[in-house]
């Protein structure tokens, strides 16, 4: 990343830097002076600036206990790391750096803002401790999958959200997507989501949206099982005081390997399950164009056909007039050759009586027409609004189907270890 400053030679944050950060941040003045001469706790300071600094690694920030605020952009910090004890964090700007992975924020529980614009980071991952996280700003990066949104879902308190300079901002479905799946996001790319757009968004994603909604619950009600399983099996802690008597420590072991096994199967299945959903939910996307292609295709041709046929059916019907206002003349001067029966003849009394006559079997003629290129158009819509319904409500029950399976086979294994571990080790 280029900057004015890069023939600078890197720095480490030192003890100097930090008494010279935070003296010019300090009073100024005589107060400046008193605090000086006093000297200033690192522990008590709220807010760091060590912005433009030329930083390549951050070190030495264990002291600032209570620091809320923390500004350390336009450096060239390559990793996150240092942040440990800044449990008190509330505000941490780490933009215009060269960080290519998002990491070492664990502990930072209290963040509600963090800006890690302009750097090279490609995944959006490892935030899950930010539980109070409602600003990120990952704008000017190189993120291009649009699964990275789905992994925001989970920060419950996220109303803002840059991504702007991504790779991912050139899909089309970009501003659609977000906010069909981040539904209380309230700022995308420092612009206002109106109402209309998350309606639209809504509709549009519906069908992918609740089958996300309902392996989200599956995962909450597998984790709420997991948290109850463990409260537990902290009941029966005295269970290990009889091992050790019994001198079974490899056995315990090997239960505990064998049920952190199947907690890894289970994840890795939903996580195989998962990929397929998307898979077949982007295959299916791809269908549904196609087959909406095709039947505008079919509808085009049709009423090009039908319009053909209206042409048709005038050019005939000013046939037949001319045919008729002939035979009229004729009938009148008495000029008929022709045997006609007496229904026909009585058409030739007048020449309204005829015209009408002629015009009312064009009339006929052209509403069959318009029922025939209503009832393809309808029909042809129909049948593809209902094919495409049932692919949808076929991948939906593919999924809950598998997903039950999976359950099964998980609850039955457990139950198989349950068993093992309670009758047999204890017989």
């Amino acid at each position: 990343m280029n900057r004015l400053y890069d023939s600078m030679e890197p720095r480490v944050i030192d003890d100097g830097m930090l008494k010279l950060a935070v003296g010019e941040q300090g009073p100024q003045e005589e107060a400046g002076e008193l605090a000086k001469q006093e000297g200033i706790l690192f522990k008590d300071v709220l807010s760091l600036q060590l912005d433009f600094r030329n930083i390549l690694r951050i070190d030495n920030l264990w002291q600032f206990e209570s620091l809320r605020k923390l500004q350390l952009d336009n450096n060239i910090i390559e990793k996150i790391e240092g942040l440990e004890n800044l449990t008190h964090l509330v505000w941490l700007d780490l933009s215009f750096n060269n960080i290519e992975t998002i990491e070492g924020l664990d502990t930072l529980v209290n963040l509600e803002d963090l800006s890690l614009f302009n750097n090279r980071i490609s995944s959006i991952d490892s935030l899950d401790a930010l539980v109070k996280l409602q600003v990120l700003s990952l704008g000017n990066n190189q993120i291009d999958n649009m699964m990275n949104i789905i992994y925001l879902r989970r920060f419950r308190c996220l109303r803002t959200l840059s991504l702007s300079g991504n790779p991912i901002c050139e899909a089309e479905d970009y501003k659609m997507f977000i906010c069909a799946y981040l539904p209380d996001l309230v700022y995308l790319d420092f612009r206002r989501i109106d109402d209309h757009t998350k309606e639209v968004a809504e509709a549009k994603h519906h069908y992918s949206i609740e089958e996300l909604k309902h392996r989200e619950n599956l995962m909450q009600a597998r984790l709420e099982e997991e948290q109850a399983r463990r409260e537990e099996l902290e009941k029966h802690k005295s269970l290990s005081a009889i091992r050790e008597e019994l001198e079974m420590p490899n056995i315990e072991k090997m239960i505990l390997e064998c049920s952190t096994d199947i907690s890894e199967l289970f994840d890795a299945l939903m996580t195989l399950e998962m990929q397929l959903v998307e898979q077949l939910e982007e295959t299916i996307n791809m269908f549904e164009r196609n087959i909406v292609d095709l039947v505008g295709l079919f509808v085009e041709n049709v009423q090009s056909l039908m319009a053909q046929c209206r042409d048709l059916e005038n050019h005939h019907h000013e046939k037949v007039l001319e045919i008729s206002i002939s035979t009229l003349e004729k009938a009148i001067k008495g000029d008929l050759d022709e045997d006609l029966s007496e229904d026909v003849r009585a058409l030739f009394v007048d020449k309204d009586t005829t015209v009408n006559a002629v015009g009312a079997s064009h009339d006929i003629h052209l509403l069959k027409i318009d029922n025939r290129e209503d009832e393809l158009v309808t029909r042809i819509n129909s049948w593809c609004t209902r094919l495409v319904d049932k692919i949808h409500r076929d991948e939906i029950m593919r999924n809950r189907k598998r997903v039950k399976e999976i359950n099964l086979y998980i609850d039955h294994m457990k139950s198989e270890l349950d068993n093992l571990e309670y009758s047999d080790i204890l017989d």
